[in-house]
């Protein structure tokens, strides 16, 4: 989890009127009206036009949307969406045009302002949805949390030593890294989509049943996966890991804090460097669209190496969320030493 390569951002706000009321989908962080289904805009192609701001959300809006929403992310591929800047002429453009934006408050600062000045297209802010939580660091070994599983493990978090508090007081925005919250915005989207185009919610139901078989799918395997292994620590170079941790029982420390765009202190490298060495980590991780540099002198200096754990904030190129997910698991497993 480069904008961050990068680096982050976000902030809330949510838009106007379409028609029918999105009341009736009270799980959706909506501030807007929708319209009945033959009334819904659609482009010229005859689907519905969905504006999303990143990766994450492009894939459930696309998964469940299927052939009859043509969707728009507004974060390019290969960007990290954080301090990205959706501003400007095109952006608002894109999004006024649009039937549905779909996204996060407070992840994009720039894209909470263009929300905050457009009016028709309905707007479905996830961050309510999704239970967002500080993760302000681990105190200390002796503090504990309660795994998935009801057993009972180090609590998790994105700092891994006493005082050490990276981006306190600041939600962690990486919910997708969880695929039980991944179910949870999945639904918001598709009572959004249904409600803006009821004609065709019988097939996004249907393709949500689909995608929720997929993300319980992942779910399963992380736990069975995590389950038996030598090690629960694991070092990432930014802190994009939290949710993920906390639903798997597992600890995270992290050189950078949820902005990758903070340069880690002195204090920070050498927080990681004594993980390391206190956990016998033998793997810091690091992601596609962040350097590298600070993670590969840890591990230089630690005798550790390094692999790439994703945040999935941008489309991978080779497979999908799931697939990247089943990835991190396996990178995971093999840090880890699980059996």
């Amino acid at each position: 989890m480069n904008t961050p390569v990068a680096r982050r951002v976000l902030s809330a706000a949510a838009a106007a009127a379409l028609g029918l009321s999105l009341t009736a989908c009270s799980a959706l962080s909506t501030e807007s009206s929708e319209p009945s289904g033959s009334d819904a805009p659609k482009d010229a192609s005859g689907t519905l036009s969905v504006a999303v701001s990143f990766y994450p959300i492009q894939y459930l809006a696309e998964t469940i949307g299927g052939d009859h929403v043509s969707v728009t992310s507004l974060t390019p591929t290969n960007v990290e969406p954080h301090d990205y800047d959706l501003s400007g002429k095109e952006v608002i453009s894109t999004l006024e045009g649009s039937s549905l934006v779909a996204y996060v408050a407070g992840f994009q600062p720039s894209l909470d302002k263009a929300v905050a000045q457009i009016s028709g297209p309905t707007v479905v802010d996830l961050s309510g949805e999704v239970d967002l939580q500080h993760h302000e660091g681990v105190e200390d070994e002796d503090e504990h949390g309660e795994a998935s599983d009801g057993t009972t493990e180090k609590a998790t978090g994105e700092a891994g030593h006493e005082g050490h508090d990276h981006d306190a007081g600041s939600l962690d925005p990486h919910f997708w890294l969880d695929p039980v919250r991944m179910k949870s915005a999945a639904t918001a989207v598709e009572e959004a989509l249904a409600a803006a185009d009821p004609d065709n919610a019988d097939d996004y139901k249907a393709n949500l049943d689909s995608l929720t078989t997929t993300l319980d799918g992942l779910d399963s395997s992380y736990k069975g996966g995590l389950t038996r292994c030598e090690r629960k620590t694991f070092i990432t170079s930014h802190a994009a890991f939290g949710y993920l941790a906390d639903r798997y029982g597992l600890t995270q420390v992290s050189i950078s804090g949820i902005d990758p765009e903070t340069e880690p202190s002195a204090a920070d490298i050498a927080a990681a460097k004594k993980a390391v060495e206190d956990t016998g980590s033998t793997t810091i991780f690091t992601e596609e669209l962040v350097s590298p540099e600070t993670a590969d002198a840890v591990a230089g200096e630690t005798g550790a190496t390094t692999d790439v754990l994703s945040p999935i904030e941008s489309a991978p190129e080779d497979t999908d969320y799931a697939g990247a997910m089943s990835n991190n698991l396996d990178a995971l497993r093999t840090a880890l030493a699980c059996k």
